[in-house]
């Protein structure tokens, strides 16, 4: 199994995105997902204390009190990776000692649990002192409430300078990094962020790895397809998209996986990646993700993708 950077925790190949827990998929259905998920191999589920507060009748911390009674209720939080974020809540926003002080206890009560395995800066917060924020995240890990950290949404620069400081003030370092990162969005992510994630040896954990949707296959020229995501999915309805799903159809038929699967293990065998982040509302949706659990690609098609995405 993948390991996150230099922590101590092993993950599979596909993390499952708690995002539509709450939202998008009712308690029932979650749970239905969650069950699926860990039948067929998986124990890494990524969340939010903000998911999903912008949607209607929700307020925040839907999906992690949906995890967390799923988890109670299966027995499993000790075979399970909880990764969980602070930072882009307007009721706890940003990065401060006060509010991840506040903001981890909020977690760990919805989640039911006594620690966090990954616990992220869902955004960098340039109003308060990296110091700061680094400090109070060392004291969660020696307290034992968390188990290693990670930084999403951070540039090179911002991350770079939270290294350091980790490094010449003795502080719990970031492991991992949650960038924007999918095959249809590689630029900034492999010229700015990879060299750096190489070099320090931290892990990737790229979420929209299906962006938005577009790289499960089911958008197409003349298709409609009820989603909240449509519209951000209909933005690569283009030339280059359309190439891309062309060369994923090919590939997809060769192995008799659906086409999401070879979207996903196409990121899972990028330098620096440990586990894409990939979510489902129904049953049927997550099944044509796990094959990508046992799914490697070869070099040719690595390469072949590479070239036809630029």
């Amino acid at each position: 199994m993948p390991k996150i950077g230099s922590s101590d925790l092993d993950v599979s190949r596909l993390c499952l995105g708690g995002n539509v827990f709450g939202w998008t998929a009712d308690r029932d259905a979650s749970f239905a997902v969650l069950d699926a998920y860990v039948a067929a191999g998986g124990n890494f589920v990524d969340t939010s204390d903000s998911y999903m507060w912008r949607a209607p009748g929700n307020s925040g911390g839907e999906s992690e009190t949906i995890i967390g009674e799923w988890m109670a209720a299966r027995g499993n939080r000790d075979s399970m990776v909880i990764a969980t974020k602070v930072g882009s809540w307007p009721q706890r926003p940003g990065l401060s000692r006060a509010n991840i002080t506040a903001a981890v206890e909020d977690s760990l009560r919805r989640l039911q649990t006594d620690r966090i395995d990954l616990y992220y800066s869902h955004r960098d917060d340039p109003d308060t002192a990296q110091e700061e924020t680094l400090d109070a995240y060392d004291g969660l890990v020696r307290a034992g409430k968390v188990r290693a950290i990670g930084a999403s949404n951070f540039t090179a620069d911002r991350l770079r300078s939270a290294l350091e400081i980790s490094a010449r003030d003795g502080l719990t370092p970031y492991v991992a990094l949650q960038p924007h990162y999918n095959l249809l969005e590689r630029a900034e992510f492999e010229t700015a962020l990879a060299p750096l994630l190489a070099e320090q040896g931290l892990a990737c954990l790229p979420y929209f790895g299906l962006a938005k949707g577009f790289l499960t296959g089911k958008y197409r020229a003349g298709t409609e397809v009820e989603s909240v995501r449509a519209e951000g999915a209909r933005e690569y309805l283009n030339d280059r998209g359309l190439r891309v799903l062309a060369v994923l159809d090919e590939i997809a038929a060769g192995h008799e996986v659906p086409v999401a699967a070879v979207s996903l293990a196409w990121l899972a065998d990028q330098p620096t990646v440990a586990a894409p982040i990939a979510s489902a509302r129904t049953t049927e949706q997550l099944a044509d993700l796990l094959p990508m659990l046992e799914l490697h690609l070869t070099d040719d098609e690595l390469r072949l993708l590479r070239h036809v995405s630029e």
